[in-house]
């Protein structure tokens, strides 16, 4: 039987003054997972999951600027997603579109595409375009949107983005590959210019990366949630803080 809603508003509170402010994530990366599952648990089609995923995501990201979240990244759609049924993929895919225009519209967060929008409908990655530039200006928490994205996709664009930079250049491949370094990657990504995420949390009980942030996650916290996207709670977010804040980060020393 579920909690009267006033007990998890006092166990939230209990959680947020025990949180060590000064020792909170930065930047929080989330895949956000279970859209189908929750809805095939409640008798409904995988775009009505899609559909309440969305919902979440605005509240999901007051609840990290309430704690003072400098980045979010939010992986609403993969390389491998683009394999699934069509008629599926299409209907997801104008329900991120419509999320990001309206996240977008409600001028708190600056909105960055991480991702290959190449690899989308041209009518629908100039949406995500427009939506992202409307938001150039914006001096809030920086929100990035991880659409058509992979982590091998990435590292893989990253070298090439390198290459084609450095032909331009006028180098060769042979000095090019004497001199390649691992910031010069990290300077191609579509992450550059940002730190690391702090913190990974993945809902819906899997417990794998499945590809994301693959050279960003090095030194990365991972917390799993059981809870699918669509039920994912303030309190299981301050839980997953809580742990954060407990563990011992080395940072590879």
């Amino acid at each position: 039987m579920q909690a009267p809603a006033f007990l998890y508003t006092l166990y939230e509170r209990r959680l947020r003054r025990n949180l060590e402010l000064e020792h909170l994530p930065r930047h929080i990366a989330v895949m956000l997972d279970g859209n189908r599952r929750w809805a095939r648990e409640v008798g409904q089609s995988a775009a009505y999951g899609h559909r309440r995923g969305a919902l979440k995501i605005a509240e999901f990201l007051d609840w990290c600027e309430e704690v003072g979240t400098e980045i979010v990244t939010l992986w609403l759609l993969s390389t491998d997603n683009l394999k699934r049924d069509e008629s599926e993929l299409t209907e997801l895919v104008s329900i991120i579109a419509d999320t990001v225009e309206s996240l977008a519209e409600t001028g708190k967060w600056s909105l960055r595409m991480v991702g290959n929008l190449g690899m989308l409908p041209q009518e629908s990655a100039e949406r995500l375009r427009k939506a992202e530039a409307r938001t150039a200006g914006v001096s809030g928490m920086e929100v990035n949107i991880a659409v058509g994205y992979g982590g091998r996709q990435e590292i893989a664009d990253a070298v090439r983005g390198l290459l084609h930079e450095e032909a331009a250049a006028g180098r060769s491949i042979e000095s090019v590959a004497q001199s390649i370094s691992t910031d010069d990657i990290t300077s191609h990504l579509y992450t550059k210019g940002q730190p690391d995420p702090d913190l990974v949390i993945r809902t819906s009980g899997e417990q794998r990366m499945s590809g994301f942030m693959l050279w960003q996650s090095v030194h990365t916290e991972l917390y799993f949630c059981e809870a699918y996207w669509p039920d994912f709670r303030r309190t299981d977010f301050l839980r997953a803080l809580r742990d954060y804040t407990q563990r011992d980060r080395r940072l590879g020393r």
